[in-house]
């Protein structure tokens, strides 16, 4: 511990100011409360309802929904039913979890504006119960608390704020071309010479390599022909470890032991931990030999490992978590995104010519130039309102009962933020299941939808900590990819569906062909 102390102190004393200087980010939640926070002072106590009034299926009700309706795996379409059965607040029970579920947009913002300062995420067990068998620390998603708090102000920085985003444009736009080249390369390999099977595949290789590179500051050959037999097997234990953590949810904890899913849940972790570990332990190796060189370092990972504020084991703990979230809203948006314009091509066409009148096709585009491309920015902000990555999400407020929609709930109270009936309610959203970025446009708004009825990165301090990364990703990767092709649907391709396995995904691969423009 003392030599890691001594050398963090080293490091932290290199850095130049500019890295260190990094503010915290303003948190969104200290704003200013709307009238509709909290009930008005002289609403008495006893007109207030209590929580088991509230309407909603019951066990059996919900067992009757999941397993003989067939919802299991479209729970995101539940709560859209659930909503217009009983309103737009309804409780719910599954197994042991008592939940209050939340479909609007205004009662949200209510819950949201009363989280204070330490909310906590109960949707995370699973992971919990890895880092407590493993003996290894909480990240971001699983500490609760001070600890949390300390934690995510150490993390927000670098990262957090657009300014900061941008710093690691020149890296994303490294991994964006190794991406159009991977492109190219799997299209001669289809008879027709322009198609690409099951383009999610490939996109979240490229978000795991993007991820990667700028979490470890390392590329680990995602994107190459014959990917590192290392790396395959650390792609392999991400889609391991969130394949078996959907039974580890669903199957009761008996089955842990006569299962193989459990361990395989277990050992997928370890393996992403061992990976990281290895990584970080070569970064310091490197940073050493550059400190001792007299040679100015920087990057996210060198500056966890400078702050001083960060164990080792907590910089471990805190990328590994990170690195899992930090896949699958790029993934995942992209593909949906890619695969509507391939349906609508006047729209995609709009975008080429946006992308074009902006940028030369001699240069790279960079992120000052996708401030003049509002379309792009609403084609994704479009994808991730009919898609939200994690269509639910959950909140406890253990510091102090609630007042919300007219009910009291005491601490402790397990809310489930439903964000997929949220962003298709057809108040806020007209036309809510078609594909309209135009809805995002200044120009074409008739009036701003409620501000808490899409928010597919959260909301306040528990907010995505890597929300302005993923955005420049997307943005980035989407610009060069129109601009080289022309996206066109398979023939013979039916339409694709999301299906709801913690996060939203295709019910079948989407096959697209690539035109050269």
């Amino acid at each position: 511990m003392a030599q890691w102390a001594c050398f963090s102190g080293r490091l932290r004393g290199c850095l130049s100011s500019r890295l260190l200087a990094a503010p915290c980010p303003d948190l969104a939640w200290r704003g200013s409360a709307s009238a509709a926070q909290v009930a008005p002072a002289t609403r008495g106590e006893e007109r207030l309802k209590r929580p088991e009034e509230l309407p909603g299926p019951g066990l059996l009700g919900s067992l009757y929904w999941l397993l003989v309706r067939g919802y299991l795996l479209h729970t995101h379409r539940l709560q859209i039913i659930s909503k217009k059965l009983y309103g737009p607040m309804w409780k719910s029970t599954f197994g042991s979890y008592n939940n209050i579920n939340i479909g609007s947009p205004e009662v949200l913002e209510q819950l949201l504006r009363q989280e204070g300062k330490y909310p906590i995420r109960s949707d995370m067990a699973l992971w919990k119960e890895h880092r407590e068998i493993r003996n290894l620390p909480y990240g971001p998603f699983t500490e609760e608390g001070e600890r949390w708090h300390r934690l995510r102000q150490v993390l927000n920085k670098r990262m957090l704020k657009p300014s900061e985003a941008v710093l690691y444009a020149d890296v994303i736009n490294e991994v964006v071309s190794d991406l159009m080249v991977h492109l190219k390369d799997e299209r001669k390999q289809s008879p027709s010479g322009v198609m690409i099977q099951d383009v999610a595949q490939i996109l979240y290789r490229f978000a795991l390599e993007g991820i990667s590179y700028i979490l470890f500051e390392t590329r680990i050959g995602c994107l190459k022909k014959q990917i590192p037999a290392e790396t395959q097997h650390f792609i392999d234990a991400i889609g391991g470890t969130l394949k078996n953590s959907v039974y580890a949810t669903v199957l009761p904890k008996w089955t842990r032991e006569v299962l193989p899913y459990w361990n395989r849940y277990l050992q997928g972790w370890d393996t992403i931990f061992d990976f990281g570990k290895k990584l970080i332990d070569q970064k310091l190796v490197v940073l050493e030999k550059c400190l001792d060189e007299g040679k100015e370092v920087s990057g996210y990972l060198t500056f966890l490992l400078s702050t001083g504020k960060l164990s080792h084991k907590e910089v471990s703990g805190s990328i590994a978590e990170l690195l899992l979230a930090g896949i699958d809203t790029t993934s995942n948006t992209l593909s949906w995104a890619m695969y509507h314009l391939s349906q609508d091509l006047k729209i995609q066409e709009a975008l080429y010519q946006e992308i074009v009148s902006v940028v030369p096709k001699d240069r790279i585009p960079d992120a000052k130039d996708l401030t003049k491309m509002p379309l792009l920015k609403a084609i994704i902000k479009e994808t991730l309102r009919l898609y939200p990555v994690v269509p639910t999400n959950a909140r406890i407020i253990a510091e102090k009962d609630v007042i919300v929609g007219g009910y009291k709930f005491p601490k402790d109270t397990l809310f489930v933020l439903a964000h997929y009936a949220l962003s298709h309610d057809e108040t806020h959203f007209p036309d809510a299941e078609r594909f309209l970025p135009h809805r995002w446009l200044r120009e074409r708004k008739q009036s701003a939808p409620h501000p808490f009825s899409s928010i597919p990165f959260g909301y306040g301090v528990r907010a995505c900590v890597g929300r302005r990364i993923a955005e420049l990703e997307m943005h980035l990767a989407l610009a060069r990819i129109i601009r080289t092709f022309s996206v066109r649907p398979d023939p013979n391709c039916k339409v694709v569906k999301p299906l709801a396995r913690i996060v939203l995904v295709p019910d079948k691969p989407i096959n697209l062909n690539f035109i050269d423009r």
